[in-house]
């Protein structure tokens, strides 16, 4: 993809995409550059999608190169493209600074630009570097959703574990329960026993026995 609005830049890039092999797409302002991404995201466009975004900085009309690399990051289709700045004023640090980091781009190239070779050379670079870093992105997203649908499986594991204590503990408390209570009962027979023999009265037990 190439925005530029001088023509024998614009002719020289076409001719190069066209020696690699590539069908690229170009415009000579941001307005129509604007346009076609909407086209892109909205399923209007069919044709092969450009690896790489090279925007001249200064553009006619009121979309410049860094709103085009801005618009193209926020693209659903095309965020993940490698883009290449390039201009033919000189500029601040921190002009620059701030276009690099608005539009993310992986390279800023000033003009002129260099001879084909060099030029074909570097900008095959950039697009290299750029797919490693997309490729590194999805291996990292789906590591991160394998381990959250790990975690997910887990966490039921673990309630149905908790359950398990709970009624083991529930059950635990109701033999102590038990437990108590029969040694109240064993007790308070005693202190009865104990009350009877005293008094010279019988226990209910040795009343039993008489009577059977």
């Amino acid at each position: 993809m190439v925005v530029e609005d001088e023509p024998d830049i614009y002719e020289v890039l076409l001719a190069m995409f066209e020696m690699w092999g590539i069908e690229g797409v170009a415009f000579v302002d941001g307005e129509e550059a604007v346009a076609w991404i909407e086209d892109v995201d909205n399923g209007r466009f069919k044709g092969e999608l450009p690896e790489l975004a090279l925007l001249d900085i200064r553009l006619p009309g009121e979309i410049n190169g860094i709103e085009v690399g801005r618009r193209l990051r926020e693209s659903k289709i095309l965020g993940k493209i490698a883009i290449v700045l390039t201009t033919g004023y000189a500029m601040e640090a921190e002009n620059k600074e701030e276009a690099m980091k608005v539009t993310q781009a992986d390279l800023w190239l000033p003009k002129p630009l260099p001879k084909f070779n060099e030029l074909q050379g570097t900008l095959e670079s950039v697009i290299a570097k750029r797919r490693q870093q997309n490729a590194k992105a999805v291996f990292v997203t789906q590591t991160a959703a394998e381990e959250e649908t790990d975690d997910s499986e887990t966490i039921p594991s673990r309630s149905s574990a908790l359950k398990t204590s709970s009624n083991n503990a529930k059950a635990s408390t109701s033999k102590t329960d038990k437990l108590k209570q029969t040694s109240k009962q064993t007790s308070s027979d005693k202190k009865n026993k104990n009350a009877n023999k005293k008094n010279n009265l019988p226990s209910e037990s040795d009343t039993s026995v008489s009577k059977s």
